[in-house]
């Protein structure tokens, strides 16, 4: 197979030519890993090759809805076994884990052949993917600028056709922002959809979850198959899975929807006037599908809803890096600076103060409800501006000297709940303002790759949806996707 035939297939569509036998996943794989190091070398999206183990698996007996197709896991939450799992940190970068992740477990099961590990922000941190250990990964459509985080390794590999999907997670909108930077299609499952295990039960509060980034809808709806095919008995929540599978479901058309939208940042900075335009195009593209659109928004103090969020992953972030100072060997100077600012935050944070925070996670779910008491769906920017370029949100230097110097002295908390600090945080977030509330109230969203920029960059918009709505949500993106296709679309890598 040559790689423009492989290219012109989702995972779906390579996983029935194997099925058929028109093609082996001995084949599919060397065409992948072709693909891999003809572009990785500009992209740095591959951070852990796994071509042997691949290779080997390939000549396996093909079973599974995907048999045979060439995939790519994140390096970050998705452990394989005997193999580290580096989470964009030197600490951990040669560690190997004993077991795989539930998610790893059930894509091997569906007879993925996985062959990298795709790069990511320290600990998944940052809605950009630059880690110092393994240095930046780069949008396909324009190498100065960021595929988004923290999922950025896999979204710039789908992009640039190394695979049609990979996996990925969400624990701020790390699927959702490199979908919408990229031009791929992100579906970040609600909470207790997914399972967590074998060695937790929900992450990050339940705020975070694992899926995957693709170029087609129909393949993350059959991948949503594949991970929710079993309960996780040692979950926190019984899923209520549909009584048809997902990707039966996301080919039927929706009912007529009411959507509400808005464009309003929600920590009030500037929003690009693409970004604007995005959600204006979308608008004009629903009502012309039959839905009613409107301008709404839920009752909700979204810029105190940033803080809060920020409270429990600094917190997480303070506890990680204390786990990992205890194995042996480990030093401050394994964690990158602004790793020590967050976590500084976090231990500078009082217990009451944390679980004040928590307590409005309930109220956020409680408004967000009402919201869609009226509204079936919310329509927002994915992001508020196209993909930034590298660098640019480094942290500035005068405060990278400070935070040194505070460091050195055990003073750094002294930084956390400071005017600088707020500012520093949304300046941040000023790029990604949307995506969080979703993972707070544990709803479902969405970003779909319905918008370019006259510089021909893709921009997504997002739809956050009630609970137990990813039926409805992937209806609508394959709606939109017969609508308005995106999977020709090629970067110039």
């Amino acid at each position: 197979m040559e790689y423009a035939e492989y290219r012109s297939h989702d995972a779906v569509g390579l996983a029935q030519l194997v099925a058929a036998g028109e093609v082996s996943p001995s084949e599919l794989l060397e065409v992948a890993i072709e693909r891999a190091e003809a572009v990785n070398g500009r992209l740095n999206a591959i951070v852990r090759p796994m071509h042997e183990l691949a290779r080997e698996r390939a000549k396996e007996p093909p079973a599974g809805p995907f048999a045979g197709v060439p995939f790519l896991i994140k390096d970050l939450m998705q452990d394989y076994a005997g193999l580290p799992t580096g989470s964009g940190n030197r600490a951990l970068r040669h560690r190997a884990v004993e077991e795989h992740s539930a998610v790893v477990s059930r894509w091997l099961d569906a007879g993925l052949v996985v062959f990298g590990k795709t790069n990511t922000p320290e600990f998944g941190s940052k809605g950009i993917t630059e880690p110092e250990v393994d240095g930046p990964t780069r949008n396909p459509w324009d190498l100065t600028r960021t595929p988004g985080g923290s999922s950025g390794g896999s979204a710039a590999a789908v992009a640039a056709g190394i695979v049609p999907v990979a996996g990925a997670n969400d624990g701020g909108g790390s699927i959702r922002i490199p979908a919408a930077c990229c031009g791929l299609f992100g579906l970040k499952p609600g909470r207790g959809v997914v399972p967590a295990g074998p060695n937790a039960a929900e992450h990050l509060e339940g705020a975070a979850t694992d899926g995957v980034l693709s170029r087609s809808v129909r393949d993350s709806a059959a991948m949503l198959d594949v991970l929710t095919a079993q309960d996780d008995p040692g979950g926190p929540y019984l899923h209520a899975r549909p009584s048809l599978p997902y990707a039966e479901l996301a080919r039927r058309a929706p009912e007529r929807l009411r959507i509400g939208f808005s464009t309003r940042s929600p920590v009030d900075t500037d929003v690009h006037p693409d970004a604007v335009a995005a959600v204006e195009d979308a608008v004009r593209l629903l009502a012309h599908l039959g839905h009613d659109v409107e301008p709404a928004e839920p009752d909700i103090d979204q810029r105190r809803l940033t803080f809060d969020f920020l409270a429990m992953w600094c917190t997480q972030v303070a506890y990680t890096v204390d786990e990992i100072r205890k194995l042996p060997g480990v030093s401050p100077a394994d964690f990158e600076l602004d790793t020590h600012l967050l976590a500084a935050a976090g231990r500078a944070l009082k217990a009451p103060d944390y679980y004040a925070a928590h307590q409005r996670w309930n109220t956020y779910s409680r408004q967000l409800a009402s919201f869609h008491s009226r509204y079936d769906l919310m329509l927002t920017p994915t992001i508020a501006r196209p993909a930034v370029r590298i660098g640019e949100l480094d942290t500035p230097r005068p405060v990278q000297a400070v935070a040194r110097v505070l460091m050195r002295l055990g003073l750094l908390g002294a930084l956390a709940g400071t005017k600088a600090w707020e500012q520093a945080v949304i300046a941040n977030l000023a790029a990604t303002p949307y995506t969080q509330l979703a993972n707070i109230t544990g709803r479902p969203a969405m970003s779909v790759p319905t918008y370019r920029t006259s510089d021909g960059l893709p921009l997504g918009v997002q739809f956050v949806g009630p609970l137990g709505s990813e039926a409805t949500l992937l209806a609508l993106a394959t709606q939109i996707e017969t609508e308005r296709p995106w999977a020709h679309f090629e970067p110039p890598v």
